[in-house]
């Protein structure tokens, strides 16, 4: 009997140790670096969400100084973006956007089926000459998040 009180009693030491231990809460920053996040876009219909979620994002973190965002383009989406063409609020955001660091990539192999050159998107622009997708998997191999809203 007094074998089974003192297993007890070492039991119980060790599980509110364990209660007692400070937990993490799952929305902590982790604590190794800022976070890295590639946003992918190819849907036309989609621009304006993917730029407000992109300002969503730096507003939520408190800032592009603690964030690094990646957006990359392709597809039906890009045309969004050509600058003879583009909406004044798209235009006004890239270019708030560029000043703020963040990478816009646009898939080369769309700028081809589009005969449009990075010249001719609005300023801020990086071609992505291996391709949209080869970008993602690039950025994802450098820890960045891969988003898709």
């Amino acid at each position: 009997m007094h074998r089974r009180n003192l297993l007890w009693g070492v039991l119980s030491a060790v599980g509110g140790a364990f209660a007692a231990s400070p937990a993490r809460a799952a929305t902590e920053t982790p604590a190794a670096g800022k976070l890295k996040v590639v946003y992918h876009l190819n849907d036309l219909d989609k621009v304006n969400f993917v730029l407000g979620n992109i300002q969503n994002h730096f507003d939520g973190v408190g800032g592009p100084d603690n964030v690094t965002i990646a957006l990359v383009i392709h597809g039906q989406a890009l045309k969004a973006f050509h600058a003879a063409s583009a909406n004044p609020d798209v235009t006004k955001r890239v270019g708030q956007f560029s000043k703020a660091g963040l990478e816009m990539a646009a898939c080369g192999n769309t700028m081809k089926s589009q005969q449009v050159t990075v010249n001719e998107l609005l300023p801020g622009f990086i071609a992505a000459e291996k391709g949209g997708v080869v970008r993602i998997a690039e950025l994802q191999s450098q820890g960045y998040l891969y988003l898709r809203p």
